[in-house]
C-alpha cells in the first residue's frame, strides 16, 4: 500500500503482489462511501452531517452517501473522521465504539486496507418526535 499523487488527485495505489495483472487504486471517495455506509448502518445513528450542498443534492433525489466522512491519506496511514448525529437515549460511547468497528470491518472486508485512525465527531443529538397528524386521525 503507497500513496501516489496523481494531478491534485491522492489515490491509495494498493500492492497487489507481482501477478502481472496491472495495478489496484482506490480514489479517497470510495473509502468516504463505505465509511458513510458502515456508520450510518449502526443501531444509534440517526443521521450523518453534511454541507448545505450535499444537503441541496439529496433533496433533488441524488444520495449522498458519503456525507459527513472525511478521509485523509498521510505517510502514517489512512484517518477517517466520521460527523454524525446519534438519537437521544442511547450510550454515546457504546456507539462510537460501535461505528469505528463498523467501519473498520467493512473497509478491511471490502479493500483488505487498515485504517490508522477512525475518529467519531458526534455533532448532536437527534430527539424523537411524534408526529400528532398520524396519532389522532379522524375515523371514516
Amino acid at each position: 500500500m503507497a500513496e501516489n499523487n496523481q494531478t491534485a488527485n491522492q489515490v491509495l495505489e494498493m500492492s497487489n503482489g507481482d501477478n502481472g495483472l496491472g495495478r489496484i487504486e482506490i480514489a479517497p471517495e470510495v473509502i468516504e462511501v463505505i465509511a458513510g455506509i458502515a456508520a450510518s448502518e449502526v443501531e444509534g445513528v440517526e443521521k450523518m452531517r453534511g454541507s448545505f450542498a450535499s444537503g441541496v443534492v439529496e433533496r433533488l433525489g441524488k444520495k449522498n452517501h458519503g456525507k459527513g466522512v472525511r478521509v485523509d491519506l498521510t505517510e502514517e496511514g489512512i484517518k477517517i473522521d466520521v460527523y454524525c448525529v446519534i438519537a437521544f437515549g442511547v450510550s454515546i460511547p457504546s456507539v462510537a465504539q460501535k461505528i469505528q468497528d463498523s467501519i473498520r470491518q467493512a473497509l478491511l472486508n471490502m479493500t483488505a486496507l487498515v485504517a490508522e485512525e477512525v475518529n467519531i465527531h458526534v455533532v448532536g443529538i437527534q430527539f424523537e418526535t411524534k408526529n400528532s397528524e398520524s396519532d389522532f386521525a379522524p375515523e371514516v
